[in-house]
């Protein structure tokens, strides 16, 4: 059978179609190297900067450097709140051939816990080996010694010293200082929201309470930082750039230590709260509050246990009294009522009353307002019945005031209002009105509801604070200002805020009104039946003051108050505000004691010694120095 022939393989198509195919496949390779290029250009030109500083994120690292907080002084430049370097020690875990094994012999050096050594594990697992990790903070300075003298038997193991708040007058001050402590998610949260976290980049601590946190924005500085070039792994190869940090301003406070410290060692651990103010201007010289904490203990993070024991002490020493303690202002408000019936023109300074030793409502079979004493003081006047606290007067005076006018004319004092201090821990406490009763209570108000207000009991209730401040508004005779902490900023005696300026004044008062009104005050120390004689009893100086004693609960038909029949946190409140020297007033003291008993017994005596600690100690500074 004969094969048949392979067909003529056409040359000329086949070259065609190579033709075709390698035409097609020159404009792909065109077309890609357009692409290629275009692509190059956009990375390597329009994309330059962008990837360059992609790059240099990746080769150059900022690091922000914490600026030193500014430190606070007392008037007389006595350090409050300083700075100390505090030591910890710390593993690179790269340079450890054996952690665990180097772990156990530090053991013999140091008093690592358990809790140390399950920290450090945790922070090993997700540090890289070749940063340091903090295995025990707040060495001693005996630990840092023995352990310079071992040190060459624990490679990539060092002490490294940082930067620590502290408080060198410990608890006589915390109350007013506050403390800084670790920033928490809470002050991230607010630092984000004042557009501030960016300058707390390197910064542990905050201030948390009083002038650490007021002033916060003052003392904290301004953060530095340096631009370090790193490998690929992260470490630091050499530093490119260094901004040093701006540290925080220096505060100059008006509160004298010393002052400050005697007040404390008079009160010891009662519960209460003592202001001193200067009467020219209400700057705060002394604001103590006890019983108090140390705030070092929050510096350095203070212990679960430690910090239930101190929210569970029923002494609570954790709130300052002076600003958040709301009490019953008793009769500390008589001379502020005064000023309000004299305007109002209630009563002239002629009137008198019969005070029998109670009073009852007009046209009303209800139980009579008693007294404090008994028998009644027979017929007095306004300026007797401040001089002896005559309660059935003032009965009487805010009944015909009347609430509403009683709680304008005390707004204007300050009560039921911020008092404006330099500090965020204040209450306004409660200044009683109609609304307020209808808010609270969903019930209007009735005239009985009046006449214990006349007394400062009721529902109102003040700070010592706002107690002081009215004082200050009275004795400068309607002149109104805010009570602050802060003196000067730095050394250059700089006012911090314009918020010191005098506050709107009480100018409708007449000159004979407030002269008065100081002089029932006056007669309270120094008259013969001042409730508070007894305290001031051959004083060298004249002073006035009112006192006040607080009733914690109604005593109802209950005639005969006595206390040790009561349980103690029942017992009345002392309470006592005053001036000295009388001609020419230089301080304000108001002292609030929880559950002492009479204000004229117990705190008019407190009062008199602290004025004594700051007119004569004066004096004999000023004889001194006449020698």
């Amino acid at each position: 059978m004969r094969k048949k022939r392979s067909p003529i393989r056409d040359h000329s198509a086949e070259s065609a179609l190579f033709f075709r195919q390698a035409v097609v496949a020159f404009f792909g390779i065109i077309i890609l190297m357009i692409a290629l290029i275009v692509n190059l250009y956009t990375i390597q030109v329009q994309g330059h900067n962008d990837y360059n500083t992609r790059s240099d994120e990746n080769r150059i690292k900022v690091v922000p450097v914490a600026p030193n907080r500014g430190l606070i002084f007392d008037r007389n430049g006595k350090l409050l709140a300083e700075n100390r370097p505090v030591y910890a020690l710390e593993v690179t875990p790269e340079k450890v051939k054996d952690i665990p094994q180097t772990l156990h012999l530090l053991r013999s050096f140091f008093s690592l816990s358990d809790k140390d050594i399950v920290s450090f594990n945790r922070d090993l697992k997700r540090t890289r080996r070749f940063n340091s990790i903090t295995l025990k903070n707040q060495l001693t300075e005996e630990e840092v010694a023995i352990f310079s003298a071992n040190q060459h038997r624990f490679p990539g193991v060092g002490v490294k010293g940082y930067i620590k708040r502290f408080y060198p007058y410990g608890d006589n001050l915390t109350h007013v200082l506050g403390y800084v402590a670790k920033i928490n998610d809470k002050d991230i949260n607010n630092l984000k929201k004042e557009d501030l976290l960016s300058n707390y980049k390197a910064t542990r601590d905050i201030g948390k309470l009083g002038i650490e946190r007021y002033y916060e924005n003052v003392l904290h500085g301004i953060a530095g930082y340096q631009e370090v070039e790193v490998n690929n792994r992260g470490r630091v190869i050499r530093t490119l750039k260094y901004v040093p940090p701006i540290p925080g301003k220096d505060l100059y406070l008006n509160l004298d230590i010393d002052l400050q410290i005697f007040i404390r060692s008079i009160l010891k651990d009662r519960r209460g709260a003592v202001i001193v103010l200067d009467r020219k201007d209400a700057s705060v010289l002394a604001m103590v509050s006890t019983p108090s904490y140390d705030p070092n203990l929050f510096v350095h993070g203070i212990s679960n246990k430690e910090y239930k024991k101190l929210l569970t002490d029923t002494n609570r020493p954790l709130v300052n009294r002076a600003t958040l303690g709301i009490y019953p202002p008793a009769s500390t408000i008589k001379p502020f009522i005064a000023v309000a019936a004299l305007t109002e023109k209630v009563i002239t300074l002629k009137s008198t009353r019969n005070d029998p030793g109670y009073w009852r409502l007009p046209n009303s079979k209800t139980r009579p307002y008693r007294d404090w004493k008994a028998w009644g003081h027979g017929r007095v006047n306004i300026i007797q019945s401040i001089e002896e606290s005559v309660d059935t007067f003032f009965y009487q005076i805010a009944y015909d005031l009347g609430i509403d006018r009683i709680s304008s004319w005390m707004s204007r004092f300050g009560f039921g209002q911020y008092t404006g201090i330099d500090i965020h821990e204040e209450s306004k406490a409660n200044m009683p009105t109609r609304e307020w009763k209808i808010t609270r209570y969903r019930q209007p108000w009735y005239k009985g509801d009046t006449i214990p207000v006349g007394i400062g009991q009721g529902y109102w209730t003040a700070t010592p604070l706002q107690i002081a401040k009215a004082t200050a508004v009275l004795v400068n005779k309607g002149e109104v200002h805010p009570p602050h902490l802060l003196n000067h900023i730095d050394s250059n005696g700089v006012q911090a805020y314009s918020s010191f300026a005098p506050n709107e004044s009480i100018s409708n008062v007449k000159k004979e009104y407030w002269n008065s009104i100081l002089e029932g005050m006056r007669l309270v120390n120094h008259g013969k039946k001042g409730t508070a004689r007894h305290s001031f009893f051959k004083s060298k100086y004249q002073t006035g003051g009112k006192s006040g004693t607080a009733q914690v609960f109604a005593l109802g038909d209950i005639k005969n108050y006595v206390a040790e029949e009561i349980a103690e946190h029942l017992r009345d409140h002392a309470l006592y505000t005053g001036f000295a020297p009388f001609e020419n007033p230089e301080i304000i003291v108001s002292i609030v004691l929880e559950n002492a008993g009479g204000g004229s017994r117990i705190a008019a005596p407190i009062a008199k010694e602290i004025f004594d600690y700051v007119l004569l100690k004066k004096e004999n500074k000023q004889k001194e120095k006449t020698q």
